[in-house]
């Protein structure tokens, strides 16, 4: 049977929900009574000192979120790239010490334990004990301890803060847009090099911005082909027209850039994100949406710019390559696997594989083998659960709110954030990428997306 909606388009009562609750309501006869008398348990009436207690915890961090909300908008705009001085150069760590003080006192004093016992936090904390025990064991444990301490442990520390903050719709949009806001910034970049011709790489591509986050190409690629599902996703939730037609031009400027990138993992995981698309919402007729996707696909290549059909033909055939890339990856990805078996308990350590183990100076250019090499096949393991527990969850979310309207948001933003996940899963598998932020924020997505669903809607199973 059917949910049906209390609240349109956001919460819904699933029928696991309502025997639940028709389980705690028993009808007892009252002496003296004629009519019988309705007594609800606690379980459905929680007492008036525990609902101020819920709204505080849910709406709590306050501060934090504010921290957390500036740590991030720095870490997209890069102050200390485009203007260089020693304010600048510290304000990110400044940022996040202060995130950080505001949040152990807030979440001890709310909940008593420093992070919630999800999945995903114990996983994440499994991956971190891993990379801190191979630090030791590692060919160059100062380059292994630098890469623990650097960029990675920063990532871990925000994800828990995230998962941990983030429980209104309110305060999961604000992290989305910004991160849509910044994924257009760079789109429009992007176009604009494309159009003056400043096609600084390999003569035919446009370049990042800046050195960091975004500064490589197709890190940039990954970055805007995780957008593009929450962009459309969120097209399909909202019922403004006017936000319709602005997040489609945004969704376009995305792939448009994407595009001009010529990143052969950008394509291949937008690809996987328009299949999973195709068989999500045309349930239907899934076999004609599939066949009709791969001849626009093919319609595509030859459209495209440039030799952008060559680059991308190039993935089965890499002598199709100009430069040679594909060939050189395709080396360093079987080299990576060789070094992973020769290692498969701690790996080589952490950020040790380009110095100590390549064949010609360069990274892997797979964050699948990179665990694999440098941190052994256990962390190898625990990655990929890491991406996989929040794709099988938010899943479980679809198929739940679907039973009601099929517009609703929770809906479009759990397939919308599944896509993201499947993007960076098939994107990564030609970047080196574990230990940088991208994957941290897209699970801290679906972790606060999927804590907000339980308490809007009373599911605890999802």
């Amino acid at each position: 049977m059917p949910g049906v909606r209390a609240n349109a388009g956001y919460s819904s009562v699933t029928p696991s929900r309502a025997r639940r609750e028709a389980a705690a309501i028993s009808v007892k006869p009252v002496a003296g009574a004629s009519p019988p008398h309705v007594e609800v348990s606690s379980t459905t009436a929680p007492s008036c000192k525990d609902e101020p207690f819920a709204r505080i915890a849910t709406h709590g961090h306050k501060f934090t979120y504010a921290a957390l909300f500036a740590f991030t908008l720095i870490l997209y705009a890069r102050p200390s790239e485009f203007y260089p001085s020693p304010v600048t150069a510290s304000i990110a760590l400044v940022v996040g010490i202060i995130t950080l003080a505001s949040f152990i006192p807030t979440q001890l004093a709310l909940f008593g334990t420093l992070t919630v016992p999800l999945p995903e936090v114990k996983l994440i904390g499994l991956f971190t004990l891993v990379a801190l025990l191979s630090v030791p064991l590692a060919q160059d444990p100062a380059t292994a301890w630098q890469g623990f301490s650097g960029n990675f442990i920063r990532c871990v520390v925000m994800f828990v803060v995230m998962v941990n903050v983030v429980r209104t719709r309110a305060r999961l949009n604000g992290l989305l847009f910004l991160a849509i806001a910044a994924a257009v910034w760079l789109s429009v970049g992007a176009v604009n090099d494309y159009r003056l011709g400043r096609l600084t790489v390999e003569g035919y591509r446009v370049d990042g911005r800046g050195i960091g986050l975004f500064g490589n190409t197709i890190d940039m690629a990954l970055f805007l082909v995780t957008m593009v599902p929450i962009v459309i996703a969120l097209l399909f939730a909202t019922r403004s027209k006017i936000l319709k037609i602005i997040l489609g031009v945004c969704a376009a400027g995305l792939l448009a850039a994407i595009v001009f990138t010529y990143s052969r993992g950008a394509f291949l995981g937008l690809l996987a994100v328009l299949i999973f698309a195709a068989l999500k919402l045309g349930r239907r007729h899934r076999f004609a949406i599939v066949a009709g996707l791969l001849l626009m696909g093919v319609a595509f290549l030859f459209l495209a710019p440039g030799n952008y059909a060559l680059r991308m033909l190039s993935i089965l055939d890499p002598s199709l390559d100009p430069v040679g890339s594909a060939t050189h990856r395709r080396g360093e990805l079987l080299r990576s696997i060789y070094v992973a078996i020769r290692h498969p308990l701690f790996g080589i350590g952490m950020d040790n594989y380009r110095e100590h183990a390549s064949l010609r100076g360069l990274v892997t250019h797979n964050s699948y083998t990179q665990v694999a090499s440098e941190m052994g096949m256990a962390a190898l393991v625990i990655y990929t659960l890491f991406i996989v527990t929040p794709l099988r969850k938010l899943g479980h979310i679809a198929r739940e709110a679907i039973n009601g309207e099929s517009n609703s948001r929770f809906y479009y933003l759990a397939l919308g954030l599944q896509a993201s996940l499947i993007a960076y899963a098939v994107s990564s598998f030609f970047l080196s990428v574990a230990y940088r932020w991208y994957i941290y924020y897209l699970v801290g997505y679906a972790v606060s997306f999927r804590r907000i669903y339980e308490s809007e809607t009373g599911e605890r199973d999802a």
